[in-house]
């Protein structure tokens, strides 16, 4: 994973009201912006029109159902239309690529999809719940428990949100000291930018454990995985740019494994039966090793850039893994000679993926402004695009697959957007009739 770089003015720089003004009206102000805070963000795309004194509220479904945009935006006030705008966002976005042109060599091999489809239908766009990007390059911030509730950040705090109630209630603050008390169940990890681990029970107040696992100078928390052994202990999996990979015993609080690599590990994905690992960091190549040894059992060739998403389908013979040259491939473990499908984002990165649990679905993430669900049983043909604008903080499926939530991160417009599955009830219309 990237450092920032003070220095670096291709993706620090900001715009003033002047540079875009022959877009906008007089009524409303407009700028460009760097990111979610200029120290952490790194490319430069335009920012949302905003109307002054204009107050934001949630949308439901049967107000976009009546034509109000799913994010507030008050499109026939503005002097751009939201066609214009997207368009501005495609030709405008900057990919952020460690190694040149790689989202522009990674379109060879592409499969082409059947959009339109609509798998999972707006539910809500949940104002009051402000998600939060804490690094440009890691999306992996938006985690559902259950179809009503849903665990994201939001500046230096974890929220839960419960879309039931449509309430929201601080569960985590980092901002000052952490200190552990002794707690038992359901558990929350949180990882830090110099190599914390912090571990909440979420029965109960205070924390359970925190601990520094490094003291290398490269040492962001990149990623953590919970899971549980086939004993049924509680184990979790840090991903760290320090190159290494720790596997940590909840019961004990003991660090059980710690496997190193050659380059940062951005994402790890532990198979469903706990054999294999998916290894992808500051490198094009992914590994799949063994979860006892750290052995590589197969390099994985054919990404252009370096990734920072993997998932596992729930047979546990195919995963996901997304790069930075714009592209998800699809691998099968019984031949891992090259993948067996490559999707291909629009603006930029893939940098989070996820599947439902019953492995009908997978969902992938850009950095901002396209979330693409694809139906796996079609052999990802069909592809439903759900579109809008801001940073993605990240996605989740609910465990019973009826929820998808999304976090978007914008100054003005940020918000949670729910979707529900969509199902077909024919055989009910025909005992009805």
């Amino acid at each position: 994973m990237s450092h920032y770089q003070e220095d670096d003015p291709e993706y620090m720089e900001e715009y003033d009201m002047e540079d875009i003004e022959d877009d906008m009206d007089e009524e409303f102000t407009g700028r460009y912006i760097s990111g979610s805070t200029l120290m952490l963000m790194k490319t430069t795309r335009p920012f949302l029109p905003v109307l002054q004194n204009n107050k934001i509220s949630d949308t439901s479904a049967a107000e976009a159902r009546r034509g109000k945009d799913i994010q507030g935006i008050p499109w026939d006030r503005l002097s751009i239309t939201r066609e214009k705008y997207r368009q501005t966002r495609l030709e405008q976005y900057k990919n952020y690529e460690n190694i040149s042109n790689s989202g522009e060599r990674s379109g060879k091999d592409c499969k082409r999809t059947k959009k339109g489809a609509s798998f999972y239908d707006f539910r809500l766009n949940s104002r009051s719940v402000k998600s939060t990007i804490l690094h440009f390059q890691l999306r992996n911030l938006v985690w559902a428990t259950s179809k009503h509730d849903v665990y994201l950040m939001s500046h230096f705090s974890v929220i839960h949100w419960s879309s039931l109630k449509h309430k929201k209630r601080e569960i985590l603050n980092v901002s000052g000291h952490v200190a552990p008390s002794e707690l038992k169940i359901s558990l929350l990890v949180a990882g830090g930018f110099q190599g914390e681990l912090i571990c909440k029970h979420l029965d109960r107040p205070g924390v359970s454990f925190c601990s520094r696992t490094t003291y290398d100078d490269n040492a962001i928390t990149n990623a953590v995985d919970i899971y549980a052994t086939p004993s049924g202990a509680v184990h979790f999996t840090a991903s760290n740019n320090d190159c290494g990979v720790r596997d940590f015993d909840m019961e004990k609080y003991q660090l059980s494994k710690h496997f190193h690599f050659l380059w940062p590990v951005n994402h790890t994905s532990l198979s469903p039966d706990g054999k294999l690992l998916i290894i992808v960091g500051d490198n094009p190549d992914v590994m799949l090793v063994d979860s006892d040894t750290g052995k590589t059992v197969m390099p994985l060739h054919g990404h252009l850039d370096y990734s920072f998403a993997s998932a596992w389908h729930p047979d546990g013979v195919t995963f996901a893994t997304g790069n930075q040259d714009k592209t998800c491939r699809i691998w099968d473990v019984r031949n891992l000679s090259e993948s067996v499908a490559v999707l291909k984002g629009n603006l930029g990165a893939i940098r989070s993926i996820r599947y439902t649990s019953d492995g009908r679905y997978m969902a992938m993430a850009e950095p901002a402004d396209f979330v693409h669900v694809y139906d796996v049983k079609s052999g990802y043909e069909n592809e439903q695009e759900i579109d809008f604008f801001g940073e993605i903080s990240g996605l989740s499926f609910s465990p019973d697959t009826e929820s998808l939530f999304i976090g978007v991160w914008d100054r003005t417009y940020g918000s949670l957007l729910e979707y529900g599955r969509r199902r077909n009830y024919a055989y009910l219309d025909s005992l009805i009739m």
